[in-house]
């Protein structure tokens, strides 16, 4: 589990960089630039989810080393 979501992280910040390219600052809510902002928006949100998953799995093993 740990290691796919690393890699689902990985890839989330590959996706960030590579829509961070096609995002044009002078209009970015603007056709092809909403696009690559909402999916760098989904990638942070994926960052974020993997992030809360890994902590909870930890936090399940220390509470199972209790009993």
């Amino acid at each position: 589990m740990k290691i796919l979501s690393i890699i689902l992280s990985v890839i989330a910040l590959g996706l960030i960089i590579f829509n961070f390219t096609k995002v044009d600052f002078n209009a970015p809510f603007k056709g092809e630039s909403m696009i690559a902002v909402i999916t760098i928006v989904a990638s942070l949100c994926v960052i974020l989810m993997m992030a809360i998953l890994r902590i909870s799995k930890r936090i399940e093993q220390k509470v199972k080393e209790r009993q």
